[in-house]
């Protein structure tokens, strides 16, 4: 059997993909192209985990437009694949609590995979048969301004972006010129585990977001090529983006925000 001494890497990024766009996607090749520059790595998937209705952000449309959107993002993808756990669940969930659910994930399929493994060789008589444990790293992957959220009062509890940094790390994507470590600098949680937080910058810029996407629709412009054409026939088709919808949770406070304050 092969065996290799880079460490095998997930990476997994929550948010609300609202809608998903080439930029999200851009996020995991970057980060994917920056750990196997290390020579240390090597990735075999990422997953993405759109946020659950209950999060009740501003202006977030129903989970299950979100997730089809983000399947038929990543229809072409051999490595990406998205994860409708979260947003199934009827309350919101920490990333924390995701992050651990996906970890656990990874234990149990390893764990099936070395089994069958295992009965194939014995099946087999092999002598000389050796299989292992590990299990691939889970890194959060995201982009500056969420590594940024740590500091919004209420938003996390110090013990979540500990355990986070801890036990699964940091991929986070970077503008030239970003504050990304002035802020990781300024924060002694972050600073003191900063070797687990990888900052990856990206030198193409890419000032796509989904807020200016959904302006652009409620605008009536054009957003062809900021996203698969699948998701933008998708959007058209069922009128998703409107005045309307983006008043939706207007008022309501955001439910980390209520959990912890």
């Amino acid at each position: 059997m092969e065996t290799t001494d880079k460490n095998e890497v997930v990476l997994l990024a929550c948010g609300s993909f609202n809608p998903i766009t080439n930029m999200h996607l851009r996020l995991f090749e970057l980060a994917r192209d920056y750990l196997h520059e290390t020579g240390k790595y090597k990735v075999v998937k990422g997953i993405i985990s759109p946020v659950g209705d209950a999060y009740e952000k501003k202006g977030l449309i129903a989970a299950d437009h979100r997730i089809a959107m983000a399947r038929l993002a990543t229809k072409s993808s051999s490595w990406l694949e998205v994860d409708d756990w979260e947003s199934c669940q009827n309350k919101w969930l920490e990333t924390v609590k995701v992050l651990r659910y996906h970890q656990e994930k990874l234990k149990i399929s390893n764990s099936a995979n070395n089994l069958q493994d295992a009965q194939i060789a014995q099946q087999l008589k092999l002598n000389h048969y050796y299989f292992f444990l590990d299990v691939p790293q889970l890194k959060l992957l995201c982009g500056a301004d969420f590594l940024e959220s740590f500091g919004v009062p209420n938003l996390w509890k110090l013990e979540d972006i500990t355990e986070i940094l801890v036990n699964h790390g940091l991929v986070c994507i970077t503008r030239a010129g970003n504050n990304a470590q002035k802020f990781i600098y300024e924060s002694d949680t972050l600073w003191s585990h900063k070797n687990n937080i990888h900052l990856v910058d990206e030198w193409i810029t890419n000032d796509i977001s989904s807020t200016k996407i959904r302006r652009a629709l409620r605008r009536g412009q054009s957003i062809r090529y900021l996203m698969p054409d699948t998701v933008l026939a998708y959007i058209e088709k069922h009128n998703l983006y409107s005045e309307e919808s983006e008043d939706r949770n207007a008022g309501v406070v955001l439910a980390p925000l209520q959990k912890h304050a």
